[in-house]
């Protein structure tokens, strides 16, 4: 039996299966509307704001060198 979910963009149903080049969206207008909402900060993941000076591509320092 095939698994269906629920697009996050509109609710219609969407079969979870490998043939479904969308999922878990039902149509590529509905993943686009959803990067969008992305892009305009409507979905955030909540925390505290970081600073982006602050932000190195260094890993942390072990102490050893």
């Amino acid at each position: 039996m095939t698994q269906t979910v629920h697009c996050p963009t509109c609710g219609r149903p969407v079969r979870w299966e490998p043939e479904q080049k969308w999922r878990p969206f039902c149509s590529e207008r509905c993943k686009l509307i959803d990067l969008g909402a992305w892009s305009d900060e409507d979905h955030r993941i909540p925390g505290e704001p970081v600073d982006p000076w602050e932000i190195t591509d260094r890993p942390p320092d072990s102490g050893s060198h």
